[in-house]
């Protein structure tokens, strides 16, 4: 039977390595390397999908399987025909598994091997997640790739903490892919963890290959590391995971984090980041970040970012988006989030471009030179 979702490769840069593919999905094809906008509880913040799909151009959206659960809950979304209908969002969509969610609680989970109790942090009630509980929510959300149940480590752990973590991860994915049924019309992906540890990263990578799943995820990474150590833990991982399958790397989304990751072999990659430094009142550019809350801007007549296409950037000045921003309309965290994301989908579209071209490394001298990034 041929699995929901599956990939394509186009092209790799001769340059460095990166892929430009696509991956079928029952929802549409993603053109990739990809950013995906996270949409935690069934809508990306502010945004319409409208907005997604004709302003951004997202191609496809996360959405969170811990929130959902908790509200509306999962049967509500199977009742209203999936999450696909009830969010009015006709193009793919990923549900992560709830796991970092969940771990990040610390003071409110026990995990046990069956799975992990925890407490809700909107009424304090008490909640259980299994490997087998968590296929049942994602199924019924309906998303077209969905992940499996990982234990995601803190930062910095123990390698005996990472190394149990790790081997229960694969033994939940195990029981994910038994209780996993409708495989026809979603793909589950696997998580490899290992933390900061090569060994560990490699053995998890291999236990999970051979469940011959769809598509395999990078999680564990981005928590807080210093940058040497995220790209030290991406460039040995990312070559481990099949070449005839998606490559996901989790919760990236700073330009250069998103660019790195192309570089090593990425497909795609999501992060809150552009929507949550929006309702902060910053903005991407392609040089460099704008804080536009800033005094400097308040008689700043200019776009945004001048070398942008987005709705935002088209029609109003850094000026007026300051003063909604320090009026607390809520018209300034759209126009802002329109145009991080946005920004974030462009980058992508220029990095595809220039792995066709065999340049990615030239442009990401260019653009860290610009944005300010040291090399």
């Amino acid at each position: 039977m041929k699995p929901a979702v599956t990939y394509e490769l186009i092209h790799e840069c001769k340059q460095t390595g990166a892929r430009r593919g696509v991956v079928h999905t029952p929802h549409g094809d993603i053109q990739t390397p990809v950013f995906m906008p996270v949409g935690t509880q069934g809508t990306v913040k502010s945004m319409t999908p409208e907005e997604l799909k004709e302003e951004v151009k997202a191609q496809i959206i996360l959405s969170n399987t811990y929130h959902l659960y908790l509200r509306p809950g999962n049967k509500i979304v199977k009742e209203a025909g999936g999450l696909h209908k009830f969010m009015n969002w006709d193009r793919a969509i990923l549900t992560d598994c709830g796991g970092f969610q969940v771990f990040s609680l610390s003071d409110l989970r026990t995990i046990t091997e069956e799975g992990v109790e925890f407490k809700s942090h909107l009424d304090g009630s008490k909640h259980f997640f299994s490997p087998e509980k968590v296929m049942e929510i994602e199924e019924d959300l309906g998303a077209d790739i969905i992940m499996s149940f990982d234990e995601c480590c803190p930062y910095p752990s123990t390698y005996e903490y990472t190394k149990q973590s790790m081997e229960r991860t694969t033994r939940w994915a195990k029981r994910c892919k038994e209780a996993h049924k409708n495989t026809e019309k979603q793909a589950l992906f696997g998580i490899i963890q290992g933390g900061f540890y090569e060994d560990l990263r490699k053995k998890s990578a291999e236990d999970l290959i051979k469940l011959d799943l769809p598509g395999y995820a990078i999680g564990g990474i981005s928590v807080g590391e210093p940058k040497e150590e995220y790209l030290k833990i991406l460039r040995y991982t990312t070559p481990l995971m099949p070449k005839d399958k998606p490559r996901y790397l989790m919760g990236v989304g700073s330009p250069d984090y998103l660019i790195e990751a192309a570089i090593s072999g990425i497909d795609m990659c999501d992060c809150v980041l552009p929507t949550r430094i929006a309702r902060n009142g910053t903005a991407m550019t392609w040089n460099g970040k704008v804080v536009v809350r800033n005094a400097t801007y308040e008689r700043d007549w200019s776009p945004l970012d001048a070398e942008c296409d987005c709705y935002t950037c088209k029609n109003y000045t850094r000026a007026y988006i300051r003063h909604l921003i320090k009026a607390n309309e809520i018209l300034g965290v759209r126009l802002l989030s329109i145009h991080n994301l946005r920004f974030l989908t462009k980058l992508m579209e220029r990095v595809k471009i220039e792995i066709e071209r065999d340049n990615l490394g030239n442009f990401k001298e260019e653009f860290y030179k610009k944005y300010g990034y040291e090399k």
